[in-house]
């Protein structure tokens, strides 16, 4: 290999890599963006996703404090006021706190960020503050 091709080859690797890696940031949103939408100030919200083997998800995302539990259902009252039960799984996911690490652990008084698929019951409760 001549040192002119590789000289060239070598100024092509590089400007590849540095488009990537200077990509990485630009394309992405913003991160003010995200967390205008998805950060503490969220309500409810609903997402829908579509992946590359063109199935489409669709999640709903509901934030405020739990106001009643029942086995199965738990209702929560939003920042703005309104009130909506929601069921949830038996096996559904707890994170965000330690001291509640099961369905049976969650009060009455707790923040929450509740997720589901469009109409199924919640596969993720994640305990805020």
């Amino acid at each position: 290999m001549s040192r002119r091709r590789f000289l060239a080859l070598v100024c092509a690797v590089v400007a590849v890599n540095s488009f990537f890696w200077l990509a990485q940031s630009g394309f992405a949103l913003p991160r003010g963006l995200i967390d205008r939408f998805f950060g503490p100030a969220m309500i409810r919200s609903e997402v829908i996703v579509e992946s590359p083997s063109g199935g489409v998800n669709d999640f709903r995302l509901d934030r405020g404090v739990i106001t009643a539990i029942v086995p199965g259902t738990l209702t929560l009252r939003e920042r703005d006021g309104t009130v909506v039960s929601i069921a949830f799984l038996r096996r559904a996911k707890i994170v965000g706190s330690p001291s509640a690490a099961s369905a049976r652990q969650l009060r009455p008084g707790m923040r929450v960020l509740v997720v589901r698929r469009a109409n199924a019951p919640a596969h993720l409760i994640r305990v805020e503050g």
